[in-house]
């Protein structure tokens, strides 16, 4: 199971992400700014203070905002998500 430990944020809504295992890049977040939870993001500030989380290894935000490090590795490599044989498209 991939973990994430580094994370950088970029502009549009964009999150540099590395893996455990080495595997790093880009990945495209602008589709869930404003939707739920991440209605903070419409303040891009708020996008800005991603931080990588040592006890889920994970990316988060204050307000326990983050995102499945699975769903993000398979975005970004296009492995399936454990269990399945589709790779997922969005986190």
């Amino acid at each position: 199971m991939e973990r994430i430990v580094a994370a950088e944020p970029r502009p549009n809504y964009r999150l540099w992400i590395r893996f455990t295992g080495g595997a790093e890049g880009e990945v495209d977040l602008n589709h869930l700014v404003g939707k739920g939870v991440f209605d903070k993001w419409r303040d891009p500030a708020e996008f800005t203070r991603v931080f990588v989380d040592p006890a889920t290894g994970t990316v988060a935000w204050p307000g326990e905002i983050d995102l499945d490090p699975d769903v993000l590795f398979s975005r970004l490599t296009g492995a399936p998500l454990p269990g399945s044989a589709v790779a997922n498209t969005h986190p």
